[in-house]
């Protein structure tokens, strides 16, 4: 083990001589490298040799051996003071003390007085230098693992994930050394479809990473990491004028890589942000430019900043996209004229698209178009869609052949589940309104239009399903009903025949007795008809 250094500082030359050749330094762990008579030559030999111990006298002519503890604790803070002296007195004890000297000796010094001393601190400088070495290895570990930890950390920071109050915290933690004033995001995507023969798609991405490190990023000051599959570019720049040298700069990169490796590397460049922090604004910008390589082609940089002018100026209005034809074809439940329906809209979207975000909101049209038609039919959209996760963003991924089989699909789904609906509901509306005939039947003033007001549904439509559903109209049912309470009562009770027609619900007996007899239910005894046949007729056009 390498051995500590000692300077030996006292100002009677014997004295020196004398410890050189009692003391077994080497076997004690010290190597003694030098000597000196008085404080301001220790200090020189000090500077020069870097020493790990001093053994200094205090009485020594220029400078004492306090004043050159003085300047030592202040200059080399590590270094360890042995002192020494003829004199004992108190006050030099508490200066000592003061001073934080390690060891204090009163000569005469024996040699294994001294000896004791220096073993005692070779054990503490042993201590004190393995906690160094662990130290260091932390450090070193530290700045092996400091890469990944800033790459995770500027991954947080595009997605938006870093606290405002913990970011100036990690830039210091993780040593980002990047000042700005102006920062921008850059998104390398290599295609997985051009691919040259033999070569595996992810040595491709990983030989255009490697190529971007010495391509792009010399002379730069910037961060680069891989992030979903892409290489991520975070570039400081010092003006706005520097964006269009590096868009330029990264299309001739991309059309390289093409000539060169063969890689199909499309580069997004997002907007320049005045902050750091705000680098997921950058990001986001750089992967809707990428987005765009379907229309601009992939080979070459795309700088978001100059899309979004162009586009603006084609701010045409969009056909809306109109499915009532294909909502009525699922209505009707008439397959052929789904299927032709369903390529009509996939032929407009793709027509009236001239812009990735008017493709991408006409297609999150057709998925809303679906789902409220579903909501105001009373059926579960994502049930029938089959619980899809990012719906939206999966469909607006899908080419034209794929979009048209699904919105087949989903039509001819919804169809279905709408048919099935709607017998279901038909027979749930049929067992309510009979229901409330049997609670009801007894109210004179119970009507169709009274029924209909507490199932919520319209007079024609109800009247088209119950007749569908039962055979007869509801006022026949009701009549139906009401004769059948009726003839119980006169099988099973003494009432009276105006007595049973009020608790069947006709307050007029005569009208009742008619009723009765139309309907050939049972006969009613002690009960006259009305003399004004046309006043009956009247009653029953009423009912």
């Amino acid at each position: 083990m390498e051995q500590y250094k000692v300077i030996l500082v006292d100002d009677e030359v014997e004295v020196i001589d004398v410890m050189k050749k009692k003391i077994h330094w080497n076997d004690l762990g010290f190597d003694v490298v030098g000597s000196a008579t008085n404080g301001v030559k220790a200090l020189e030999l000090v500077e020069k040799l870097q020493p790990d111990v001093v053994l200094t006298d205090i009485k020594m002519p220029y400078m004492d051996g306090l004043e050159l503890a003085r300047k030592l604790n202040q200059d080399y803070p590590n270094i360890y003071i042995m002192l020494c002296t003829g004199f004992d007195e108190f006050e030099y004890a508490k200066e000592a003390v003061h001073l934080e000297i390690k060891e204090y000796m009163l000569k005469p010094i024996s040699a294994i007085e001294l000896s004791e001393s220096l073993m005692k601190l070779k054990t503490t400088l042993d201590r004190e230098r393995e906690e160094k070495l662990n130290v260091k290895k932390l450090e070193d570990y530290f700045q092996e693992v400091l890469p990944k930890l800033q790459s995770n950390f500027f991954i947080s920071l595009i997605e938006g994930r870093v606290r405002e109050e913990d970011y100036e915290r990690f830039l210091l933690d993780y040593r980002v050394d990047m000042k700005g004033p102006l920062f921008c995001c850059m998104i390398f995507h290599t295609s997985e479809n051009d691919v040259p023969d033999g070569m595996n798609p992810l040595l491709l991405s990983m030989s255009v990473e490697r190529e971007i490190k010495q391509r792009l990023m010399e002379n730069c000051n910037c961060q680069e990491f891989i992030y979903m599959g892409n290489t991520i570019l975070i570039m400081e720049l010092h003006s706005e004028d520097e964006i269009a040298q590096l868009t330029d700069k990264c299309d001739r990169f991309c059309r390289w890589a093409w000539r060169i490796m063969g890689a199909a590397v499309t580069a997004g460049i997002g907007t320049v942000c005045n902050s750091l922090y705000d680098i997921s604004i950058s990001y986001e910008g750089a992967r809707e430019a990428v987005s765009y390589r379907v229309l601009y082609g992939t080979k070459r940089a795309i700088n978001i900043a100059e899309i979004v002018p162009k586009e603006s100026k084609k701010a045409v209005p969009l056909e809306e996209t109109r499915m009532q034809e294909l909502f009525r074809a699922i209505h009707v439940g008439d397959q052929e004229k789904i299927r032709k329906e369903a390529i009509k809209e996939t032929e407009k979207l793709h027509k009236n698209a001239a812009t990735i975000s008017q493709y991408n909101l006409a297609t999150m049209e057709i998925v809303s178009g679906f789902f409220k038609f579903c909501a105001n039919n009373s059926m579960d959209f994502n049930e029938i869609s089959g619980n899809v996760q990012n719906l939206y963003e999966r469909v607006t991924q899908l080419d034209e052949s794929s979009m048209t089989n699904w919105i087949i699909n989903m039509s001819m789904a919804i169809s279905e589940k709408l048919r099935s609906t709607r017998n279901s509901t038909s027979r749930r509306i049929i067992t309510d309104a009979q229901n409330i005939v049997k609670d009801r039947y007894m109210e004179p003033a119970l009507s169709l239009d009274d029924v209909c007001a507490d199932l919520g549904v319209s007079n024609s439509y109800f009247s088209s399903i119950f007749k569908k559903e039962t055979g007869q109209s509801f006022v026949s049912y009701l009549t139906d009903y009401r004769m059948d309470r009726a003839e119980e009562m006169v099988l099973n009770t003494d009432e009276k025949s105006y007595k049973i027609a009020e608790k069947v619900g006709y307050q007029d007996a005569n009208y009742f007795s008619y009723v009765s007899k139309r309907n050939s239910v049972f006969p009613l005894p002690n009960t006259e008809l009305p003399e004004n046949r046309e006043q009956v007729k009247g009653k029953i056009h009423e009912r």
